[in-house]
């Protein structure tokens, strides 16, 4: 017995729109689908992960994925839902990307499997790249109508004047060119069913369209999509004021991957452990009344944080950053600084007053009654020298007494020495 795909999807809040017969057909028989991105970065980011998990479930289910990664749609860009045409970028920054990718999209499907249901990745530019334009008008461009074309949602926007620069033809025939991968999957791996965000609702049509025109009206294929993800006071979900949260880690460091779920709303957090995490009905539901319970204790989005950061990253990624977590607020030592690189170290000091003094200075050894004066830390010698007295002053977790001198041997491995007053006060000295 296949499990139901359609009903995980719509008790995780994970179901947008859906063609007529899609369920039946997924509780029939094992459907291949896929859904598509564009390799426009090197890293997917959080926007991205609510289709993976889509594909994710899907595998669960029994059924088989296909990640479509678009290196010729993406030389077009897509106008669904952009007020602007997307950069278009080069074949060799392409392939990169898609490579990247696939390493960040092997973590949430099993592409190693001996079973049918194996997922696979797919790059549109492979069918497209000897496609000449004379065929693609005869082949494709026939079957589709302008009139059908201009009734999509995504090019009115553009052509009723919310866009400054209007609807390029480049942008007009991306609806085609993403029917044809449709079309072509169809066709080449028995692909029947598309998958996507809801703004992509008109472009997965336009396939199903394409296949019944082209092929003949009984060859049919179905479309759903999920819910655009948003955050409870309706601002774009998986923006910071900083940016994206990515998934590779040298762009996002795990403790602030971390972080980010940690730090959102309640009922965010009731939302996202649904869609972002493999945990079972009955798990959720009883997090979400343990948390209820005592709100304070954030149960939901410590368990949230826990298992995307696991997923994403690994255990070890985890554990880092709940040891980095605990040095702004638990008994931190020396030892669990010099484990933070330096991304890592800034992200868990972010906002922390710095200040920069030269390698030269730290090697013939410096008083920190002086230093601190100098790079105006402190606001006299004589304010941190009272500090001292009081035993109130630590470098790098340790308390010093009024004669501390500095040397190489307090710079971290991020290249830093952290100098703390009191318990909340701490500034960083990045030695250069």
């Amino acid at each position: 017995m296949i499990k139901n795909f359609v009903e995980e999807l719509r008790w995780r809040g994970m179901l947008a729109q859906i063609m007529p017969g899609t369920e039946e057909l997924l509780q029939k028989e094992m459907v291949t689908a896929y859904l598509g991105t564009d390799p426009t970065a090197d890293s997917l980011h959080i926007g991205h992960l609510c289709g993976i998990m889509m594909l994710r479930h899907l595998q669960r289910c029994g059924h088989k994925p296909i990640i479509l990664v678009g290196g010729a749609t993406g030389m077009i860009g897509d106008p669904s839902g952009k007020s602007q045409e997307r950069n278009l970028l080069n074949e060799e920054t392409l392939r990169h990307n898609q490579e990247c990718i696939k390493n960040q999209v092997a973590k949430f499907l099993d592409f190693e499997s001996k079973e049918p249901n194996a997922a696979e990745m797919v790059n549109n530019y492979d069918w497209m790249k000897d496609f000449t334009f004379l065929d693609f008008a005869r082949e494709v461009g026939k079957h589709i109508t302008v009139n059908y074309m201009m009734a999509k949602d995504s090019v009115q926007q553009r052509l009723n004047g919310t866009a400054r620069d209007g609807l390029s033809f480049t942008e007009f025939t991306y609806q085609l060119l993403q029917g044809y991968d449709f079309l072509y999957l169809y066709q080449h791996k028995h692909c029947k069913l598309q998958l996507g965000g809801n703004d992509q609702w008109g472009n997965i049509t336009t396939g199903t369209e394409l296949i019944r025109r082209t092929l003949g009206f009984e060859n049919e294929a179905f479309a759903l999509t999920c819910p655009l993800i948003t955050k409870a006071d309706g601002k774009k979900f998986g923006k910071t004021e900083s940016g994206n949260i990515w998934l590779d880690p040298k762009r996002t460091s795990p403790y602030k991957f971390y972080q980010f779920w940690l730090n959102v709303s309640d009922e965010d957090a009731e939302k996202y452990i649904k869609i972002f995490t493999s945990l079972e009905k009955d798990v959720i539901d009883g997090l979400i009344e343990e948390h209820k319970k005592d709100p304070g204790l954030r149960v939901l989005q410590k368990r949230l944080a826990q298992e995307v950061t696991v997923l994403v990253h690994s255990q070890e990624a985890l554990d880092a950053a709940l040891e980095a977590s605990a040095i702004l607020f638990g008994k931190a030592t020396k030892e669990g600084l010099e484990k933070l690189d330096g991304q890592t170290f800034m992200d868990v000091f972010d906002g922390v007053p710095q200040f920069t003094v030269s390698r030269a200075t730290i090697e013939a050894g410096a008083s920190l009654v002086d230093l601190a004066a100098e790079v105006g830390m402190f606001e006299s010698k004589g304010a941190i020298r009272r500090e001292l007295k009081q035993n109130s002053i630590s470098v790098n977790k340790q308390k010093v007494a009024e004669d501390c001198t500095l040397t190489t041997a307090d710079i971290l491995a991020s290249g830093c020495i952290l100098v703390q007053k009191g318990k909340k006060n701490y500034y960083i000295l990045n030695v250069e």
